[in-house]
């Protein structure tokens, strides 16, 4: 099929390209996609649409689904059945340890044969830093990336909320921001003792980006992302209990939120992430409490990169760079940008359309989000994958 893209805006952020053609390429480093084993929240074709939809050609799967990816069988029929629906490429990272248990470390270098681009424990903290030790041991001997959710396991238990002033007055158990950085300063300095890649998942707090910045100086090999919703909010809106607030790790004081927006453009955060978790609606409509944590983001992550490059006065070509070379890079994959003989996996949008966002209105089956009702700017024309057009607004 030959396309013709015309009188457009091209951005590349990879080649510094910034010329007419309105075209780039989103990759996601964490998009839940619920299959196997969640699919009455959400399943692996209608999140990919979702996917599309939003403009995002490729996602990074974390692997905290039923069961874990944690045997290269799992991981070949998840990429089989990503094939088969031909919309979005599909990542898998490997579970770090045997059923996410945190006490026997996977085979690695099988689920890497499998396609897995990395390996974490998705949310689920690393209680034994001896198992930690012996898998950055064991990745940094093969050159493996490991992901982890910097998160202390004891401080963060039973947590819902940042512990500060607004759970105080909510009456919500707390999170404090040390549970985050405790579990930097473990991470930092087995890494340094071994000389691991390691990515750290979902920064929350100023300090936690502090921490970074000064472990990227001494020449660590570490990198780091921040969720999209992050990038936003703070604890102020969680306003009177509302469940879709209810985030993991929790939104922050509006000094933690300013600094990841800050850290963000001065690159200390080197990708920005829609850290998509479809919810379904039963389990949001409990108790703020007692809901269950996430949002859905991945038709929102280019219309909330955007509103953030507005605010802060980022470049476009910059800020798109955060979801695109700079996302693909952490994933150590050649893509994320549109050079001669690549393949085209492109997004053409308007940036000076704004839309209302509204539940009919996403295809996610999750419509988990506390952007309902706020007009973002942002709206996907056409995404192609592979060359070939997989979404079509007219179609809509």
């Amino acid at each position: 099929m030959k396309i013709h893209i015309k009188n457009g805006r091209l951005i590349d952020p990879k080649n510094n390209i910034d010329a007419r053609t309105d075209v780039y390429v989103a990759v996601d480093l964490a998009a839940r996609l619920r299959e196997p084993g969640f699919e009455y929240k959400a399943t692996l074709e209608s999140e990919m649409l979702a996917a599309v939809a939003g403009g995002v050609t490729s996602l990074a799967c974390p692997p905290d689904t039923d069961p874990p990816l944690d045997e290269p069988g799992l991981v070949e029929m998840l990429k089989h059945r990503a094939k088969t629906l031909n919309l979005a490429h599909v990542y898998p990272i490997g579970a770090l340890t045997i059923g996410l248990a945190g006490e026997q470390l996977t085979e690695m270098a099988e689920l890497r044969d499998a396609g897995c681009v990395g390996f974490s424990h998705a949310d689920v903290p690393l209680k034994d830093n001896q198992v930690l030790w012996r898998a950055l041991q064991y990745a940094a001997t093969f050159g493996f990336c490991v992901w982890l959710r910097p998160q202390d396991g004891y401080l963060s238990k039973d947590g819902v909320a940042h512990d500060g002033e607004v759970a105080t007055r909510l009456g919500l158990p707390g999170i404090p921001a040390f549970a985050e950085t405790i579990a930097i300063a473990t991470i930092i300095e087995v890494t340094r003792a071994t000389g691991a890649r390691v990515h750290l998942c979902r920064l929350s707090t100023r300090e936690g980006v502090a921490m970074v910045r000064a472990a990227k100086r001494e020449g660590l090999k570490l990198s780091c992302d921040a969720g999209i919703h992050h990038a936003h909010l703070s604890e102020m809106d969680l306003g009177y209990f509302d469940s879709h607030c209810h985030l993991s790790p929790p939104l922050r004081s509006g000094r933690d939120r300013d600094a990841l927006r800050e850290g963000l453009k001065d690159g200390t955060i080197d990708a920005l992430c829609s850290d998509h978790t479809p919810v379904d609606e039963d389990s949001k409509l409990l108790p703020f409490g007692e809901s269950e944590a996430g949002a859905t983001g991945l038709e929102l992550l280019l219309p909330l990169t955007l509103k953030w490059a507005i605010e802060m006065k980022v470049p476009l070509v910059q800020a798109l760079a955060r979801v695109t070379h700079d996302a693909a890079r952490v994933l150590n994959l050649d893509s994320g940008h549109l050079s001669v003989g690549h393949t085209a996996d492109i997004c053409i949008f308007d940036a000076e359309e704004y839309r209302k966002v509204s539940a009919a209105g996403l295809r996610s089956q999750g419509k988990n989000t506390p952007f309902l009702g706020i007009e973002l700017p942002g709206k996907v024309r056409y995404t192609l994958v592979q060359g070939q057009i997989v979404y079509d607004a007219k179609t809509d």
